[in-house]
């Protein structure tokens, strides 16, 4: 689809609010972010908090270093903590550019700096450029239409352009979910991206969102290590680390 015509069809964005939490929407009652209106900085929706288990691969030490890239802005809520509340050079990339301006002027998005840039284009076609898209250390996929049936880009040469696109010891988590998904499709084409051995799950939240991570050219840590993370990050940035430690699992066979 050339970009004209897939402006053309970009659903308006919306705003609701109810229980002090703001939410966005994309012309139908799907929610597509949220953000609690007195805790801008805390991520609101579990599924959300889970893409952050990518934390848990990373090194104690290089926690908050590196550059942060989000394919997919939702609310902003992933791009406000890696800007804001980790102080990552952060990149959100979003088609939609009412969604760009409801962000800024709804969810306390930043105004782009020398850590922050927010670019209206197509996910596909940033980590596609090899000479546009700067090489980064966490990459957050979470791409759906106003529909939320399925992901927009979830094609074996996409996941390839993800890959290519983290730097060694690089990690990515993705959302997946929708009615017309696949789960194991979807994690077959990750697989082959980035070998089986290097990609794990968290189980599906109650709403059927499941976060996959994968790592590039690195090995799941141990346990003990796994556990000092979590505890670490639960101290340092209040999200329930150990929660998911407790709920992630390795892709033994995404073909079985």
């Amino acid at each position: 689809m050339k970009r004209n015509a897939a402006l053309s069809k970009l659903a308006p964005a919306t705003v609701s609010e109810a229980d002090g939490v703001r939410y966005l929407h994309l012309g139908t009652p799907w929610v597509q972010g949220a953000m609690r209106m007195d805790k801008p900085l805390a991520i609101e929706l579990e599924y959300v908090q889970r893409m952050m288990a990518w934390m848990l691969l990373r090194p104690e030490g290089e926690l908050c270093r590196g550059h942060a890239v989000q394919l997919g802005l939702g609310a902003g809520a992933i791009t406000r903590f890696c800007h804001t509340g980790m102080r990552m050079r952060t990149t959100a990339v979003e088609l939609n550019q009412a969604v760009i301006g409801v962000c800024r002027l709804w969810f306390h998005l930043p105004r782009d700096s020398a850590r922050l840039k927010v670019l209206e284009m197509d996910a596909a076609e940033y980590v596609a450029d090899a000479l546009r898209a700067e090489s980064a250390q966490v990459l957050c996929v979470d791409l759906y239409d106003h529909d939320a049936a399925s992901p927009m880009l979830d094609s074996p040469a996409f996941y390839r352009d993800c890959h290519r696109l983290l730097d060694d010891g690089g990690v990515m988590s993705v959302n997946l979910f929708g009615r017309d998904a696949s789960f194991e499709r979807s994690t077959q084409r990750i697989a082959a991206a980035f070998g089986t051995d290097r990609v794990w799950s968290l189980r599906p939240t109650k709403e059927g969102n499941t976060i996959v991570l994968a790592l590039k050219d690195a090995a799941m840590p141990d346990r003990d290590t796994l556990a000092a993370r979590a505890e670490n990050i639960e101290t340092r940035f209040k999200l329930p680390a150990r929660k998911w430690l407790r709920m992630i699992r390795p892709l033994t066979d995404p073909s079985a």
